[in-house]
């Protein structure tokens, strides 16, 4: 049965594409004989004509695949691209070294582990770049047996 022109009709009313406008099956009678507007209208509401959820595409497989990555998953060298020092640049390893070290060097000299001299020396090497992670530098401390206790 063609209702192609009532289909139309109640996708203006519906604001919306003719793909997403139902029609119950087991009124296509009531539907043929609705050629006004505003018999379309009475029709949608009584839930003869209906109007489709929009298809989403779902986000599911997306969420499981960043829970994976969270854990540390598919980070392996198959999934790597850019080199190492585009991943992470030096610039900020860097920083991030030098921010904890100096950061224990404070709390060593603020508890009284390590003395204003033996800091600052610590601190200009750590600015050389002599440690290379500050289990480097308790490693250091503890062959020139420097940390008081």
């Amino acid at each position: 049965m063609d209702v192609s022109v009532q289909r139309r009709i109640a996708a203006e009313i519906l604001k919306c594409g003719l793909d997403r406008v139902w029609i119950d099956p087991e009124h296509l009678e009531d539907v043929k004989a609705a050629l006004s507007r505003d018999d379309i209208r009475a029709l949608i509401k009584r839930g003869v004509i209906k109007k489709l959820q929009k298809k989403g595409i779902s986000s599911a497989r997306v969420k499981k695949l960043k829970e994976q990555r969270k854990k540390g998953r598919r980070r392996g060298p198959g999934s790597r691209r850019g080199a190492k020092g585009a991943r992470t640049p030096p610039k900020e390893k860097w920083m991030n070294t030098i921010r904890a070290l100096r950061k224990t060097l404070k709390q060593l000299r603020d508890d009284g582990q390590i003395d204003r001299n033996v800091y600052r020396k610590l601190y200009r090497m750590a600015k050389g770049g002599y440690f290379r992670s500050r289990a480097h530098l308790f490693l250091y401390m503890e062959e020139h047996e420097i940390l008081k206790k």
